[in-house]
């Protein structure tokens, strides 16, 4: 996440976008100027994460379980978006959301240009 961050500020980035799983779980939000939670309703979850191949309902309880409730996350969260509307849904309100906070930083745009190679930078979870 530190070689991420310093390689987007040396790009001139003026938003850096991080997908770390557990965030509130491990206290990263810390280190967050935002967070933003996607969330969706419980039986959609379930459905998604099931039909994963390999998934079965024990291990989909495990992951439950190292959780904080959807709630809470939602309540901590200065923004939240349902996935439960689809891609283009959730698409559209992550980037309104990326515009008024590049706004509030002065930014005239709320993505880096399309020949940047943040986008093949971003850490992925194990």
């Amino acid at each position: 996440e530190g070689m991420f961050r310093a390689r987007a500020a040396s790009l001139g980035a003026q938003l850096v976008v991080l997908d770390v799983p557990l965030l509130f779980e491990t206290g990263g939000q810390g280190r967050c100027d935002a967070v933003l939670v996607v969330t969706a309703a419980a039986h959609v979850q379930r459905a998604r994460v099931l039909a994963r191949p390999g998934m079965e309902e024990a291990r989909f309880q495990a992951l439950l379980s190292r959780q904080m409730p959807d709630s809470e996350k939602r309540r901590k969260a200065h923004f939240s978006v349902d996935t439960g509307h689809g891609l283009a849904s959730a698409r559209y309100e992550v980037q309104a959301i990326l515009r008024a906070l590049a706004g509030q930083l002065g930014a005239r745009r709320a993505t880096p240009p399309q020949d940047t190679p943040l986008q093949d930078m971003a850490p992925h979870a194990a």
